[in-house]
């Protein structure tokens, strides 16, 4: 027999959510967390119902509260390996040693952000330096804001940022811009600023400003940076779950996976999630894998009466 029926490896909003759901319908669940939620720095979370600028920490709190209310476990740990092992069943290989078996895997890791290699920035990031306009541009409402160009949708991403204040500025190398481009910045007033950035300026623990190579310096309280995600999808890889041509994992209904028995939720699929979204996708996966072991339970039950075995 099993340890658990689901290990759900990552204890954030949709690990914790699934767990949940799964402790509720009475199922073993454990969920393995390495400590390490990506918006660890941030102060505070928005745009989460009834949950609205509660710090990160505090959900979490509440999310392991609630599980463990339920009968769930959560285990502090980081996960090595997993192992598939029979037809339908996994080993959970950590660090320290330790082993779990499971009839099924709940992957939710998460992402991590990869910044341009300017000083200062990663020192400020979910400070005034940030990612998401819908999570953090109220805050920043009405303030000198600024936008790092780069990536290939930096100009839309900075006609978002504009619905939040009049001062946008975005920073973009020389010649990046189409004629097309530079029309819809001008047409909304949004600033163009061409050249390498040097570094980000602070002041008295607060961004004041961007530096440019040449020594312009352009005043600004914060700064939206369109970042690189990067799956933290090694276990999903080395299991053989099939990728796409970025390297993100595909998934078919409610997060499942090319494997049988793994399914994801969350930002190790999905870059785009926010906390709630996350957590929804969590709650969802969760449903999906109780329906599949109770289609095993019903198998091993009906072989069970028709060949009189013990189950």
């Amino acid at each position: 027999m099993s340890d658990c029926d689901v290990v759900v490896i990552g204890g954030g909003a949709a690990g914790l959510s699934a767990a949940l759901v799964l402790a509720r319908a009475r199922r073993r669940v454990l969920v393995v967390d390495a400590g390490t939620p990506r918006n660890a720095p941030a102060a505070h979370m928005q745009g989460f119902l009834s949950r609205d600028g509660l710090p990160p920490g505090d959900l979490l709190a509440l999310g392991r509260a609630e599980v463990i209310g339920y009968g769930g476990e959560i285990l502090s740990g980081t996960v090595r390996v997993l192992v598939r092992y029979g037809s339908a069943g996994f080993w959970v290989l950590l660090f320290d040693g330790r082993r779990i078996s499971t009839r099924r895997l709940l992957v939710t890791t998460g992402l991590r952000d990869e910044l341009p290699d300017i000083p200062g920035l990663r020192d400020r990031w979910a400070r005034d330096v940030l990612h998401c306009p819908y999570c953090h541009g109220y805050e920043v409402r009405d303030q000198p804001l600024g936008v790092l160009g780069g990536s290939p949708d930096a100009v839309r991403y900075t006609q978002i940022v504009r619905q939040w204040t009049d001062d946008v500025v975005l920073f973009t190398q020389a010649g990046r811009l189409t004629a097309a481009e530079r029309a819809q910045l001008v047409a909304r007033a949004i600033g163009i600023v061409e050249g390498p950035v040097k570094q980000v300026l602070v002041e008295d623990d607060h961004l004041c400003g961007v530096e440019l190579d040449d020594g312009r310096v352009v005043p600004r309280t914060a700064l939206f940076v369109p970042q690189r995600f990067i799956a933290n999808n090694d276990l999903l890889v080395g299991l053989g779950c099939a990728m796409d041509e970025n390297g993100w994992v595909t998934t078919g209904p409610h997060g499942s996976t090319s494997v049988g028995g793994v399914w994801v939720a969350g930002n190790v699929a999905n870059p785009r999630a926010q906390v709630i979204t996350a957590a929804g996708e969590g709650s969802a996966a969760a449903i999906a894998i109780n329906g599949d072991l109770v289609d095993e339970d019903v198998r091993a039950a009906v072989h069970a009466f028709t060949t009189g075995a013990v189950v």
